[in-house]
């Protein structure tokens, strides 16, 4: 690996992280599903939040497509009346993950800011390429904001969030939610984005062997996300820094981490939302990786989930949580 200053938190848990050697033969879907059945890493999922309930539904998909699950979060004795929502759409470019994996992010949520919290299950690539993962994850952002008398959830106060390709698909969804005059969102929170299959930032050609996601893992991922059979014009819905109007979207949080190729479309495209309009608080963080707040003990990852707790808070209309620098702290 490429001798790179990475955070001192960080430097003890780089020798046993997977890179290119791991990813980059993964072009068979056995092996794909294989990645799939680890779940947690080969460890039991976490317990339940002491305080959080959990629901699991189907919702109408797309049209002729099937039903898409979700998990729903609420707080045990939570506020009565509605509360701010959040949308939340899970990482693995576009291959893997689950509703699953988000379960202790979703439970900090709802536990901390007393929020309704909805997560989707997409269909995954190979199997079921562009434009099926994205339309499953709008069809499910409608059903949301349809039923949110039912949900206690205050439409007006509804937020759209994502990691890596959930942050991707979470952009593509305000897009659609913009043009097809859909749900009216109140701010999109994008976290490490995978939003363009161009490949050709400066830190999408640097960074060939970092850990966890680098250039050939990229390669693979739009390769099975587009399909075997793509050719010609790739949608801003699959890859939204293609999109040539971003006016007119909710405000955004983005965030970046200084060794992941990734980076510079993250930055790039929190500079176009600044450009047309659109209000961005944007942070890179020196020192990390592309999924290096998998270290939650690791400084800058401590500092993201706070300030990430504290923008969303902002945007959905609500006091700092306790223990934030802006909140309460007695």
């Amino acid at each position: 690996m490429t001798e790179r200053k990475y955070d001192p938190d960080l430097q003890a848990i780089l020798p046993f992280l997977p890179t290119v050697s791991d990813f980059s033969s993964l072009d068979k879907i056995l092996e794909i599903r294989e990645m799939r059945a680890g779940g947690f890493g080969g460890q039991p999922p976490p317990p339940p939040h002491p305080d959080v309930l959990r629901e699991d539904r189907s919702v109408p998909g797309p049209a002729g497509a099937p039903d898409v699950p979700i998990r729903i979060y609420r707080r045990k004795n939570g506020a009565s009346g509605q509360r701010p929502g959040v949308f939340e759409i899970h990482g693995g470019g576009f291959l893997i993950g689950s509703k699953e994996m988000m379960d202790p992010w979703c439970e900090r949520l709802v536990a901390e800011l007393d929020i309704v919290v909805v997560s989707v299950d997409y269909r995954l690539a190979p199997e079921h390429p562009f434009p099926a993962g994205v339309e499953d994850c709008y069809a499910a952002l409608c059903w949301t904001a349809q039923n949110a008398e039912a949900l206690q959830l205050d439409p007006e106060r509804l937020a759209i969030a994502g990691q890596s390709a959930g942050g991707g698909l979470a952009a593509a969804c305000a897009l659609m939610a913009r043009d097809r005059k859909g749900p009216p969102l109140c701010f999109q929170l994008l976290e490490i984005p995978e939003l363009d299959d161009r490949l050709e930032t400066p830190s999408m050609k640097q960074f060939t062997d970092t850990p966890l996601w680098n250039r050939p893992n990229a390669e693979w991922s739009w390769r099975h996300y587009l399909g075997p059979d793509h050719t010609g014009e790739v949608s801003p819905y699959a890859a939204p820094s293609r999109a040539t109007d971003l006016s007119n979207l909710p405000p955004a949080y983005v965030s970046t981490m200084e060794f992941d190729p990734l980076r510079d479309e993250g930055i790039l495209y929190g500079l176009a939302l600044m450009q047309a309009g659109v209000p961005v608080e944007l942070h890179n963080y020196a020192g990390t990786f592309h999924g290096s707040g998998l270290v939650p003990h690791a400084d800058p990852s401590r500092r993201n989930s706070l300030e990430v707790l504290g923008v969303l808070a902002r945007g959905l209309g609500l006091p700092a949580p306790f223990g934030h620098p802006d909140g309460k702290t007695d």
